[in-house]
């Protein structure tokens, strides 16, 4: 085989065009590419660092914000209870005065109808006396045919009415 005589006359030439070959592809990729690709991800890598620090910083604000929100807010509703008790208590005071009130007046109404109850029963029961002792006159005329005065008529009935 013809080629294999021809290694060592060409070996010489076939290093240099490979040694130099790959030297320039060194030169092209490791002196011009690699740098700008080391100082991209360098560069994302910086971002990234950033990015998830002021996403921490945006999550400790919320925390604070959130903290402060619940803070706020039980102040609000120890507020409203306050106030709501307040309310209540006010509302108990004005319908406790009003019962009074409505209790003072109806005891005056009681008392008012009692004193018109009694009075009309002293009427009623002197008319009835009256009413009794004309019917006493009126049958002792009848029965026996004597005359009984007035003044006796009404003792008599009044005496009746006090034995009961």
């Amino acid at each position: 085989m013809p080629q294999i005589a021809q290694i060592s006359e060409i070996f010489a030439s076939q290093l240099f065009w490979l040694a130099l070959t790959f030297g320039l592809i060194y030169l092209v990729i490791g002196r011009g590419m690699l740098p700008k690709i080391e100082a991209t991800v360098e560069q994302r890598d910086r971002r990234i660092a950033e990015d998830l620090a002021a996403a921490e910083c945006a999550r400790a604000e919320a925390d604070a914000r959130e903290e402060a929100y619940r803070v706020q807010l039980e102040a609000n509703r120890a507020e409203a209870l306050k106030v709501t008790q307040a309310a209540k208590e006010a509302a108990a005071r004005a319908t406790e005065q009003r019962v009074k009130a409505a209790d003072a007046e109806t005891a005056r109404k009681v008392e008012t109808a009692e004193a018109e109850i009694r009075s009309a029963t002293q009427r009623a029961l002197g008319d009835i006396e009256t009413v009794a002792a004309e019917a006493a006159q009126d049958m002792v005329a009848k029965l026996a045919g004597a005359t009984v005065p007035r003044e006796r008529a009404a003792e008599a009935v009044r005496a009746a009415l006090a034995n009961g």
